[in-house]
């Protein structure tokens, strides 16, 4: 009796046993598959949501970072949490572009797949806007001009404020503006514009064409519109935005509306960054900056003939915190024009020529108040310019230009290597007035090279007389002994001399002047 039931307790427990073994190795099988399913429904899910917006992003990243986990060792380990996780791990984003400032790349939107032909005579802009349209919505994604074809587009603004931040235009092929003047209207200010935006980007190996050439051939019968100031004649509403298509002249002509349109424009912006483009063949100026704050302009080339009228290269206004470099610049005006508003400028390293050489102005027009300081200009090349390093203001002006460098500057057949004109005219005859913009703090170092006319040439105001004028290591020499017409003029140019200067320039008065006029609270800045 003893013996049944010894054997039957061992019978009990062993079937106790055995139930547990299995219950144990259900659980692992089961942990292992819901880890291996997890990581096939994450993978999947990835693949998904890469292709679903595959219709609409081509060119951008598609792959994904994987995060190593500390806590599992597992090769079967998932490289990313399932879907059941409530706390996601973290995914490192793509690679930025070169020249995004660092931010993180989004989606991509190919103008190919708005409908884009790229065949140079097909109208493209519908395209161009149904690109920056989707772009608009996605935080640094990148709006893509591919390389190897040639799109014509129209008059066309890119605009914020409501686009997100951080937006790219990656311009890697060509764009042409049409040369019809119906396109234009009654004239235009602008032919690509960027406006209100934030961290926006032009970059690529693309060009920018605006076949001024139709645009150029009439100049001569025009009136010559100097630094983009009878912008204010034209009302926005007359634009093709606003519904005229009417040209300027009469129906039967094709000569093109007398104000002639910017290349590029950027107004209202914050962080802008152009890189790596050229642009070329500009109606009038290259590249504009308006009422932007942090601009990055660099290793780009601007090119147009030196007799097209008004092609400045860049051209500056209410703008600050400014860094160019690296460029080249061949233009038929300024290769860089720095108008009233801006300040915390710094151009270094440029190629400059032909042109009218590197501006500050004009100021004062219309007797506006000007307000310029804190710009540096260094390690320029400049050849077969106009002017060298240029300051112009008009009679009747107020407000001040003030600290001011041009150092490192290589001219070779400059007709005028340094400039300051305060009885600036763009006309037969100017009236004569006695206010002025002040100017003060104006250093000129390692001003080098040869020019053709005149070394130098000081042209300040009786009433407002330039002050702080400093000369360091000047070395101008003539081209030829033919060309030596001029000597040095000064007048009412006070500063100092820190070395002999080659030309002598004994007409700059030492020190300060013993009478000027007074400031009122309307000329200071």
């Amino acid at each position: 009796m003893e013996k049944p039931r010894f054997a039957f307790t061992i019978l009990i427990a062993f079937l106790v046993w055995s139930s547990s073994f299995e219950t144990c190795i259900a659980a692992r099988r089961g942990r292992h598959w819901r880890q291996v399913s997890a990581s096939l429904m994450t993978k999947k899910k990835t693949k998904s949501s890469h292709g679903s917006s595959g219709g609409q992003s081509h060119g951008g990243s598609s792959k994904q970072h994987k995060s190593p986990s500390s806590s599992h060792k597992s090769p079967l380990a998932p490289p990313s949490p399932a879907p059941v996780s409530s706390t996601p791990k973290y995914s490192p984003p793509a690679a930025p572009p070169v020249g995004s400032r660092g931010k993180s790349s989004g989606a991509t939107y190919n103008v190919m797949d708005f409908g884009a032909q790229g065949d140079g005579s097909s109208d493209d802009t519908k395209a161009f806007e149904g690109a920056w349209a989707a772009a608009c919505k996605v935080e640094a994604s990148t709006v893509l001009v591919p390389e190897g074809y040639e799109f014509l587009v129209g008059p066309i603004s890119f605009s914020g404020p409501y686009c997100q931040a951080d937006i790219t235009f990656q311009l890697n092929g060509k764009i042409y503006a049409p040369t019809e003047s119906d396109v234009w209207g009654r004239g235009l200010l602008w032919w690509i514009e960027f406006t209100k935006l934030k961290g926006i980007t032009i970059q690529g190996s693309g060009t920018i064409d605006g076949r001024g050439s139709v645009w150029w051939d009439q100049a001569p019968y025009d009136d010559p519109i100097d630094d983009g100031e009878e912008e204010l004649a034209v009302p926005y509403s007359d634009t093709v935005e606003g519904g005229s298509t009417m040209p300027v002249r009469g129906e039967m002509s094709s000569s093109m509306p007398r104000i002639k349109p910017t290349a590029l424009r950027f107004y209202g912006s914050f962080n802008v960054t152009v890189t790596g483009i050229t642009i070329r063949n500009s109606p009038q100026c290259h590249l504009k900056f308006d009422n932007c704050v942090g601009v990055l302009v660099h290793d780009i080339a601007i090119s147009s003939p030196g007799d097209s009228p008004n092609t400045d290269g860049i051209h500056l206004q209410n703008s600050k915190d400014v860094l160019i470099h690296s460029s080249d610049l061949a233009c038929g005006d300024d290769c860089i024009s720095i108008q009233t508003g801006c300040s915390n400028v710094y151009v270094h390293n440029l190629d400059c020529g032909p042109g009218h050489g590197i501006s500050i102005g004009s100021l004062g027009r219309g007797n506006t108040k000007a307000c310029v300081s804190n710009i540096t200009v260094r390690d320029v090349n400049m050849h077969n310019t106009m002017n060298g390093v240029r300051i112009k203001t008009w009679q009747g002006g107020s407000g001040s230009v003030q600290g001011v460098m041009f150092s490192n500057i290589q001219v070779s057949e400059v007709q005028q290597p340094i400039v300051i004109d305060q009885f600036y005219c763009d006309k037969s005859t100017c009236k004569n007035q006695s206010s002025a913009v002040a100017l003060s703090g104006i250093t000129y170092e390692r001003i080098r090279g040869t020019y053709t006319v005149k070394p130098v040439h000081f042209a300040c105001s009786d009433n407002m007389p330039c002050v702080d004028v400093t000369l360091t290591a000047i070395e101008l020499k003539p081209l030829q002994e033919r060309y030596h017409i001029y000597d040095p003029f000064c007048w009412q140019t006070f500063g100092l001399l820190s070395t002999p200067t080659v030309p002598p320039i004994a007409c700059l008065q030492i020190g300060k002047p013993s009478k000027n006029r007074i400031q009122s609270d309307h000329d200071y800045c």
